[in-house]
This record gives C-alpha cells, sequence and structure tokens, in this order.
C-alpha cells in the first residue's frame, strides 16, 4: 500500500514520497501559550498526530522527525503578563504546561521538537538579515517587512489574487511600507514589552517569520510535510514559504500542504473571539481522553466537524463497543486451554479487516473507514469467541489492539475503561459486595447472594463471574 495524502498547492491527492526515507520531516504549527486551549485548538493536535503515528508505522519510529513550535511571546501573552505583574515566561510556562498535559490526554505523542520562539530568536534575526541580503526584505522606520514584490508566487498556495489577499489580511497600510501587502518580519516593541537587541533596532519579531526560522533551525528546510489549520493558509502559510523560498531555499519549501477543516459550534467557527468554546481542559474533566480523541476523529479531518455533545455521546459508545469486545475476549481466553492457543495462526476475516483499517488511514487519513474497520476486527472477534474458537479470539484481539492503537485507542485496562463511571465511594462499596457475594456463594446462601445482586444492580452494575474470579463494570447505558 502507498500512503497518499491531499496537498493544498496541488489541490489534489498524491502519493507521499518523503525526499529521504531515513528522514521523514513533518512540521505543524502549534499553540500560543497565554490560556487553556480549546477543543478547535485540538483538532489538528489529534489530526498530525495520527498522521505522525502513520508515518512511525511505515518507515520506522526513529526515521521521523515532528516538530510542533510554540508561541511564547505574543500580545495575548504580553497583556495577560502584564495583568498579573510576572514576566511572560511565567505565563507561558504555565499554559504550555497544561496544553502538553491535555494534548497527552487526548493521546497524542510528544513531538520529536517542540521549539519556542524565545530560545530560537537568533535564528530569527539572522534569517531576517538572510532576506535583507538577498533583496526580499527592507528595514523602515524601525521594522523590518518582506517585500512580496519580490515573490513572484506569492498568492499560489491559498489561489488569491493579491487585492483579495490584502483584504484578506486586514494589513496595516503604513506609509513606510513599499506595497500594501508587505508584512512585518521585526518590528520596535512598545514600553513594557519583551525586547531583544537585532541590527535594525531593539524590538521582537512578525509572527510568521518565527515559523519559518524555526523549520529551518530544527528540521532543515525543505521539509516533507506542513501542517495546520484550513486558517492558517493565508496569510500565515503564504507568508511562510515566501520567506523560506526568498532565504535561499530554492523553490521548494515543503513537499506536501497539509490544512484540516474547522471544528465547528453552532454553525460557526469555534473561537475564543466569538466565545463559542469549549475548553479541552474542561472536558477532559467530563470524558475519557480517548472519547474526546474519537470524537475528533469522526469526520474526514479536511472537512468542517460540528462539535456537540450528541458527538462525544456517539464517540464513547463507539469505543464501550470496542472496549467490550476486548474486556470478554479476555476474560474468554483466561479460561481457555493453553494448548488451544494460537501459534502464528492467521484468521483471515480478521486480517481483512485490519487490511481496511491500514488502507483507509493510508488514504489521506481516512479515519470513517478506519473506524469501520475496526468495528469489523471487533465483530470477527466476538464471532470466535461465540464459535469457542480459541485460536481465532487469541488472533483477532491481537489485530485489533493493533490496528486501534496504531490510531490511539484503546490504550486503557477494559477493567479501568469500564470502571471509569464510578467515583472512590462506589468503586470500595462495590467491591465490598462483590466480596459479600463471594462468601454468600461460598456457605450456600442463595437468598443472600440474591440481594447482594439486586444491590449491584440497582447500582448500575454488571458482574462477570470468570476462572480467576469476580470482574465488574458499569453497565452500558440504554
Amino acid at each position: 500500500m502507498t500512503l497518499n495524502l491531499y496537498d493544498t498547492m496541488s489541490r489534489a491527492k498524491r502519493p507521499f514520497a518523503p525526499k529521504d526515507p531515513g528522514r521523514v520531516t513533518l512540521y505543524v504549527c502549534g499553540p500560543t501559550v497565554y490560556n487553556y486551549a480549546h477543543i478547535g485548538n485540538f483538532r489538528p493536535v489529534v489530526v498530525f498526530d495520527l498522521l505522525f503515528r502513520v508515518l512511525r508505522d511505515l518507515y520506522g519510529a526513529d526515521a521521523v522527525l515532528y516538530a510542533a513550535n510554540v508561541t511564547d511571546v505574543d500580545d495575548k501573552i504580553n497583556r495577560k503578563a502584564a495583568e498579573e505583574g510576572v514576566p511572560i515566561a511565567t505565563i507561558s510556562g504555565r499554559y504550555l504546561d497544561a496544553y502538553n498535559a491535555d494534548a497527552a490526554a487526548l493521546g497524542a505523542l510528544p513531538p520529536t521538537f517542540q521549539p519556542r520562539v524565545t530560545e530560537t530568536m537568533d535564528a530569527i534575526v539572522k534569517m531576517i538579515g538572510d532576506l535583507v541580503g538577498q533583496n526580499a526584505a527592507y528595514p523602515a522606520e524601525g521594522h523590518v517587512l518582506f517585500d512580496t514584490q519580490a515573490f513572484a508566487d506569492y498568492g499560489k498556495l491559498s489561489g488569491r489574487p493579491m487585492d483579495e489577499m490584502i483584504a484578506g489580511a486586514r494589513v496595516e497600510v503604513a506609509p513606510y511600507k513599499r506595497h500594501p501587502a508587505d508584512f512585518v518580519l521585526w518590528k520596535p516593541s512598545k514600553p513594557g514589552e519583551p525586547v531583544w537587541e537585532s541590527p535594525w533596532g531593539p524590538g521582537r519579531p512578525g509572527w510568521h517569520i518565527e515559523c519559518t526560522a524555526m523549520i529551518e533551525a530544527v528540521l532543515g528546510l525543505p521539509i516533507d510535510i506542513h501542517g495546520g489549520g484550513i486558517d492558517l493558509v493565508f496569510p500565515h502559510h503564504e507568508n511562510e514559504l515566501a520567506q523560506g523560498v526568498c532565504a535561499g531555499h530554492g523553490r521548494d519549501y515543503a513537499h506536501v500542504w497539509m490544512h484540516n477543516g474547522f471544528l465547528n459550534m453552532s454553525d460557526e467557527k469555534m473561537s475564543k473571539s466569538v466565545g463559542n468554546v469549549a475548553l479541552a481542559h474542561d472536558l477532559l474533566g467530563e470524558y475519557p481522553g480517548e472519547a474526546i480523541r474519537w470524537a475528533l476523529l469522526a469526520g474526514h479531518y479536511r472537512q468542517p466537524l460540528e462539535w456537540t455533545g450528541e458527538l462525544i455521546g456517539q464517540a464513547k459508545s463507539a469505543l464501550d463497543r470496542l472496549y467490550r469486545a476486548l474486556d470478554d475476549s479476555g476474560r474468554f481466553l483466561a479460561g481457555a486451554p493453553t494448548s488451544a492457543r494460537a501459534s502464528g495462526g492467521e484468521h483471515r476475516g480478521g486480517v481483512m479487516a485490519y487490511d481496511a483499517v491500514q488502507a483507509a488511514l493510508q488514504d489521506d487519513l481516512n479515519t470513517p473507514l478506519a473506524f469501520a474497520g475496526l468495528f469489523q476486527l471487533s465483530d470477527h472477534l466476538r464471532s470466535a469467541i461465540m464459535g469457542k474458537d480459541v485460536a481465532g479470539v487469541e488472533r483477532c484481539r491481537a489485530l485489533l489492539l493493533e490496528a486501534a492503537q496504531l490510531m490511539g485507542f484503546l490504550t486503557a485496562d477494559p477493567g479501568a475503561w469500564f470502571q471509569g463511571g464510578a467515583d472512590d465511594d462506589l468503586k470500595a462499596k462495590v467491591e465490598a459486595l462483590i466480596a459479600e457475594r463471594l462468601t454468600a456463594r461460598a456457605e450456600k446462601n442463595w437468598p443472600e447472594a440474591d440481594r447482594i445482586r439486586d444491590a449491584l444492580v440497582a447500582l448500575n452494575v454488571e458482574v462477570m463471574d470468570g476462572p480467576t474470579g469476580a470482574t465488574w463494570r458499569i453497565k452500558e447505558q440504554a
């Protein structure tokens, strides 16, 4: 199978071929850390984490280098630091820790690199100097601006004409600009803001140059894949491309440009400025991280996704179905004789379903089809249990785990998953009742055992007796 990815630049899905299969490079624009990130900010995190996993599966874990930057100096960070009377590093550090914790809870693997703007300032200043040296940028009144007329392909990525780009970027038509579309690479800091020295005077960088410089610093240019949200195509990625090429990196910047669709709430893009946001930090207090991850991947990544409570509920139910098959198969195998186990045997239906998951992921991360493949695997596993096919259960269970974990799912113990809705008091009460039931059954006190069973049913608890003892789980809601 060949990995096919949709490229925003060519506006087509095409086979992916890294420049060096032993060093596959992926860059995704990361967070601006001034507050907790909303769930819409985490759609690209989850989407490109899935791509990272697929690339690692194809080329080897050590061959894939994934960089996701951190913007840790910004007007919003500056403002919050001033309000609290603390350095910007206090604000950015606090919310970067929260962001990384939320990302991990959503099953995102740590990127290989997480460069920060404040730690890449020398590289940023150097790149601006390179652009000035290439006559692609010019200093003016304490600023340095990129000369958009120096890049003939400006607008090619977004496909927008210049007039539309100027209006879309809402650029400031300052008197020191040579062209209205020219954008800032370096600017003077306002009183009280962080400041760094440069050949053009004290100040700080513009947004776009930061990513280009960080890519060059940690991955080198050109890279294989550049990802981000669809809202970044213009002006951010358009400007990144122009800077990278004009800084002396030939005509190539990224071989593939990938962009995920918006996460919408109430039919409009989720945005802090609009106020229609759901913080991932809050959602993780209500739902398992895997359920939120599933919901974020429920639609194809390039399409907009409507965020609703129903969507998360459906995701939890889908995972319950898979975890139930995993739980039942584990208990089945615990009671099966070792002599009946598989010895490298195959299960044709299970293998075909596993291959369907792989094929779907390699077809531009088609997660809806991949989910269908997981359910097919679950059905084959359930059939093997019903048929008391020990070898088939063992094989299908292993395939289900491998396919699901490639996508970042079924990473929890099934017992812990189903007991996740129980607080400590309920867990203690259930364990005490199960122990009492065990004693009653041992003493053949069936009326007492029945009473305890009814008490467990009233708690919405299902008890499963097996060769290794009794286990329990919260019943699936009707």
